[in-house]
């Protein structure tokens, strides 16, 4: 009689299941800290939050920093924007390319990712330093970079004038972003098409300060 082929045992939870309930660990994590602060949480009200027990997240994460760590890293992860994007974006047109780049920017930051991101640094910051260094590393330097490479290409076309492409492109993504994503923060809701209008204002301002006089 020939035998049947090999089945998981039941109960046994494919790898696609596992990484999904690890993820789902993870989002649950970051919403207790945010809720209770990284002191006040524990690991048995996460696992409760995640339907999860204990010994199978301590076999993930040997203490409740590591946890922290990990779940700031999957808002990251949820966050980050693909450079591929932004370059997706650009155009001959430098006023398009900055409102592209712009919109793209602010919808990231201020998207709940974003803006759970934004609240677990605020709380969370002093006592884990090294999570400013990972956002700014893998979020927002490689978007300071790409934007000083359009900034750089425009100044040697004559487009327009500056001396550091690195800082004047800071200063345009603080222009554009700044504004909004303090405010999603403190929970403003924004009507889009007044954010759009603001949005063009304010890269017609920074091309006004940057065109050749």
């Amino acid at each position: 009689m020939s035998q049947s082929p090999s089945r998981p045992r039941a109960g046994r939870p494919t790898r696609e299941q596992a990484e999904h309930r690890h993820r789902e660990l993870l989002d649950c994590a970051l919403e207790v800290f945010l809720e209770n602060g990284f002191e006040r949480s524990t690991i048995e009200s996460i696992a409760a939050a995640a339907g999860m027990a204990k010994r199978t997240i301590y076999s993930l994460y040997p203490d409740k920093a590591a946890l922290f760590e990990a779940s700031v890293q999957r808002a990251v992860d949820r966050w980050l924007v693909p450079i591929e994007t932004l370059r997706a974006a650009e155009t001959d047109d430098l006023e398009e390319t900055l409102l592209a780049i712009g919109r793209i920017r602010l919808a990231g930051i201020t998207s709940p990712a974003g803006t759970a991101l934004q609240r677990i640094l605020n709380a969370e910051g002093n006592r884990f330093p090294r999570l400013f260094q990972l956002v700014y590393e893998q979020g927002t330097m490689p978007a300071l970079t790409f934007i000083a490479e359009v900034l750089a290409r425009h100044a040697e076309a004559g487009i327009i004038e500056i001396d550091d492409p690195a800082v004047v492109g800071g200063a345009f993504l603080s222009m554009v972003v700044g504004g909004p994503a303090t405010g999603a923060l403190w929970g403003v809701s924004w009507d889009p098409d007044d954010l759009d209008k603001r949005m063009r204002t304010l890269v017609r301002l920074f091309l006004d300060g940057v065109r050749p006089r």
